[in-house]
């Protein structure tokens, strides 16, 4: 008589010959075999790898029809079990991994820009004064859309630190470039809109390479350097045309009206922009973010030589020394009093070396690419664009030399 078996009463019957007794050490041969019952087989997890993964959670005989299932998709060229831990968790690398990484040059694009400027300004020449805008907007768009209400959130947590580095961009930097300003004009005996240049300088909003330089030294307060340049970056399309007109008023007609249209654009509409890119169209701003520190570097590339390049027989003139010390030592006092300022306000905070050094970026670190676009845009003489565009290289520098000093000497404690 021909007996019928089923699909299930067939593997049922391979289980219980796939526990037969084996050769195995004597400790584990009294152990207790649980056979595998008839009903846990179902029509999806005969053919469902997916599925047959997910029972092996459960142990006992549900292990034993993963081993007999992995056998026979072996036969067949197939493994469902083996290496697949590997392939969920492991990420390889790839060009977008790359992409991501290229903020970590910045530094020495900054340095090869300049010199490369200075060595063969046509290579940047091409970068005129009309591209200046754009570039600036790239740049607050990749912050936008790099941004989350989840770090702004925890960072509004330190309101004193936030207050403290709107003072030092807004209040401190403002008299530093004040003083040295006029410095400029009255010790140097340098052109009016120099020391007006210097001054546009001091009135602009936090720079982003802040950001990055935190993260770089103290990743923790990233965030809330985040925080403090967007508050002062938000605000500049009000207070930056407000201290131009304070400070270089008297000295040089300034276009309120026309700075605050010009902020608007540059600044708060890209930013805006970003922001809401990465709200309603997450998988779109994931396409696109991998890119952006790529296309960040060379625009900075090119927002860092095509001022040098554009004004080379000024900064190569007899007066581009003194304008290069003044920048440097506006830079280097705006460094110093955002440090000394946060270790006297946060002396008893237990993480008073990190603030100090996030405000020292914070206070010494401008937008000065701002500040060339004001300057193309708003003052007839071209000369009020140098110290900009001096600015922007003497910030870049010193404050990358910065980090390399302070994340030295972090490891060096450790």
């Amino acid at each position: 008589m021909n007996v019928i078996t089923t699909p299930k009463e067939t593997l049922h019957l391979k289980s219980k010959l796939r526990l037969l007794p084996r050769a195995s050490p004597a400790p584990y041969r009294s152990q207790r075999v649980q056979l595998l019952p008839l009903n846990a087989l179902s029509n999806s997890s005969l053919t469902s790898p997916a599925r047959i993964v997910s029972l092996s959670q459960g142990g006992g005989s549900i292990d034993l029809w993963r081993r007999y299932a992995s056998d026979k998709f072996s036969d067949m060229g197939l493994d469902p079990g083996a290496g697949s831990d590997k392939m969920f968790n492991e990420t390889p690398t790839s060009i977008v991994e790359t992409l991501k990484k290229a903020n970590s040059i910045l530094p020495h694009v900054v340095l090869a820009s300049t010199v490369l400027a200075l060595l063969y300004p046509p290579s940047f020449t091409w970068f005129t004064s009309r591209y200046f805008v754009p570039a600036l907007g790239f740049l607050m768009f990749a912050v936008g859309i790099n941004s989350n209400e989840k770090d702004f959130l925890e960072a509004f947590k330190r309101p004193k630190a936030i207050l403290l580095g709107y003072v030092g961009q807004y209040l401190i930097k403002p008299l530093l470039g004040f003083i040295f300003g006029l410095a400029a004009v009255s010790l140097f005996q340098l052109p009016t809109p120099i020391g007006a240049g210097i001054m546009l300088v001091s009135c602009v909003s936090g720079a982003q390479l802040s950001n990055y330089a935190t993260f770089l030294t103290d990743p923790a307060l990233a965030p809330l350097s985040i925080v403090m340049t967007s508050l002062s970056t938000a605000t500049a399309v009000l207070v930056t045309p407000m201290l131009s007109l304070l400070l270089i008023g008297k000295k040089l007609p300034v276009d309120v009206r026309g700075m605050v249209s010009s902020i608007l654009q540059v600044v708060i509409a890209p930013i805006a922009a970003g922001l809401l890119l990465n709200k309603l169209f997450p998988k779109l701003s994931n396409a696109i973010r991998p890119f952006l520190p790529v296309l960040s570097v060379l625009d900075t590339a090119c927002c860092v030589g095509a001022p040098l390049a554009l004004n080379i027989n000024s900064v190569m003139s007899p007066f581009g020394a003194a304008i290069l010390l003044l920048v440097t030592m506006f830079h280097l006092s705006a460094f110093f009093s955002g440090y000394f300022l946060t270790g006297s306000v946060f002396r008893n905070a237990p993480d008073a070396k990190a603030l100090q050094r996030t405000l020292s970026y914070e206070t010494g670190m401008q937008s000065s690419l701002l500040a060339l676009a004001l300057a193309t845009k708003f003052f007839q003489d071209p000369l009020v664009g140098i110290p900009p565009a001096i600015s922007t290289v003497v910030m870049s520098l010193m404050g990358f030399t910065l980090v390399m000093i302070w994340s030295n000497g972090k490891e060096q404690s450790i």
